[in-house]
């Protein structure tokens, strides 16, 4: 029988041939922590008096960076105590970092058939460059510092295959909430999506990321898209060792086979409380207080430019702040060097440098009670940006600049034409 992405990489780490429902050890070539989830998997990892397999482990701090209070302060601390001590060499300082899955990526830890565990929910995102990622807990985390194995329950694959030109302004974040408004925030529980098709290889890499970041909205233990030549032309000069890419055998068995038409495709929103709520922008008639770009779905300078380019000789609405957070540093030295920074800025926009303050309700933009945004971040769910009652619409870079704009959330033709 053939086999799947999922079931190919595992069966490589695993050493040994393994199916869909095994339980197995395989071993981990990275294990990432930020400053939320670091500092309990340091204590685990002191309880076992264990030398940490230090070229496997990669600490950022990107949460609550840079720090809103001492007892955020204190985990940062914390961290970069636990780097020093070990020696860690991939231990990233704010100012030479940012957004954990996007410097991830940046500096070369990802690549096709590599198997990466997090301790953040959000380490699907590796799936775009052909990678097995999914996210842990601390506790786990802790144990791969000093084994550099952990076990896994091999996931069904459920295949996703999306076809056809995209329509203009139809991006990745889109096609994600698509498959999402489609299966629901539990349709791919426990499963490894595998997302393919012409209108995926069409988009650029960056695209690919937010579909396999929000993989984890769908319940999925992995979102993989089939690696090809972006893949190799991106990871050329910065990935770290050698790789292979692995692809599905035509005969490998799927749960579940589903196929959407790409050109019927149109820019969407995720309405509150959940990221299964989709609605098509042009539907949905919602005031906003806030617009947010930026975070691990959608901080990258490909979304940058999108919003620059809406933005460009034009005005955010008067009731509307619009907050803008490059994904890490490389990125935001980009905007600078290509003028998107004074083109938001002349626009009215307040810009920040990494973080992930605002997307989980922590600083940098957390929401008053009664208050909206529209967000090109992954989840909705009440209170996550700030106050309970107020409410986070999740759309993509040219949703979330054209919302800025209008004051409400809109579709990007109704502001450029």
């Amino acid at each position: 029988m053939g086999k799947t992405i999922a079931e190919k990489i595992l069966s490589a780490k695993a050493r040994k041939p393994v199916e869909a429902g095994e339980i197995v050890e395989a071993e981990v070539d990275y294990v990432m922590a930020n400053d939320i989830t670091g500092p309990a998997a340091f204590d685990e990892f002191e309880e076992l008096c264990a030398p940490i397999l230090r070229n496997k482990v990669v600490l950022i701090p990107d949460h609550y960076v840079p720090n809103k209070d001492v007892a955020s302060a204190k985990q940062a601390k914390k961290m970069r105590d636990f780097a020093r001590k070990h020696r860690l060499k991939n231990y990233y300082e704010v100012g030479s970092g940012g957004v954990c899955h996007q410097l991830m990526i940046e500096q070369g830890f990802v690549a096709p058939g590599r198997l990466i565990v997090g301790a953040d929910s959000h380490t699907c995102s590796y799936g775009a460059l052909g990678a097995f990622a999914t996210g842990i807990g601390s506790t786990e985390a802790a144990t791969v510092f000093a084994r550099g194995v952990l076990w896994f329950k091999v996931p069904e694959s459920m295949k996703y295959r999306v076809a056809g030109k995209l329509p203009k302004y139809v991006s990745g974040k889109d096609v994600i909430l698509t498959i999402i408004g489609d299966i629901g925030v539990e349709g791919a529980r426990y499963a490894s999506m595998e997302v393919e098709g012409s209108s995926i290889s069409s988009l650029p890499l960056s695209d690919r990321i937010t579909i396999s970041n929000m993989g984890i909205e769908a319940g999925a233990k992995a979102c993989i898209i089939p690696p090809d030549a972006k893949v190799d032309k991106y990871l050329k000069g910065r990935v770290r060792g050698r790789y292979k890419s692995v692809f599905a055998d035509s005969e490998a068995s799927y749960s579940d086979v589903r196929e959407y038409d790409g050109t019927e495709m149109v820019p969407v929103v995720a309405k509150p409380f959940l990221p299964s709520n989709v609605v098509p922008a042009s539907e949905i008639d919602v005031e906003i207080d806030q617009a947010y770009l930026g975070s691990c779905t959608n901080g990258r300078i490909e979304d940058l430019r999108i919003a620059a380019k809406i933005l460009k000789g034009r005005k955010i609405h008067r009731n509307v702040r619009m907050i803008v957070v490059p994904a890490t540093k490389e990125v935001f030295d980009m905007a600078v060097k290509e003028g998107l920074m004074k083109v938001f800025s002349d626009a009215g926009a307040f810009i920040s440098g990494p973080t992930c303050g605002a997307c989980l309700g922590g600083h940098m933009g957390v929401l008053a009670p009664g208050e909206r945004a529209v967000s090109s971040t992954n989840r909705n769910f009440v209170g996550r940006m700030g106050a309970k009652d107020s409410e986070v619409y999740l759309a993509s870079p040219a949703v979330v600049t054209a919302s800025a704009i209008k004051g409400r959330i809109a579709d990007p033709s109704e502001v450029v034409r």
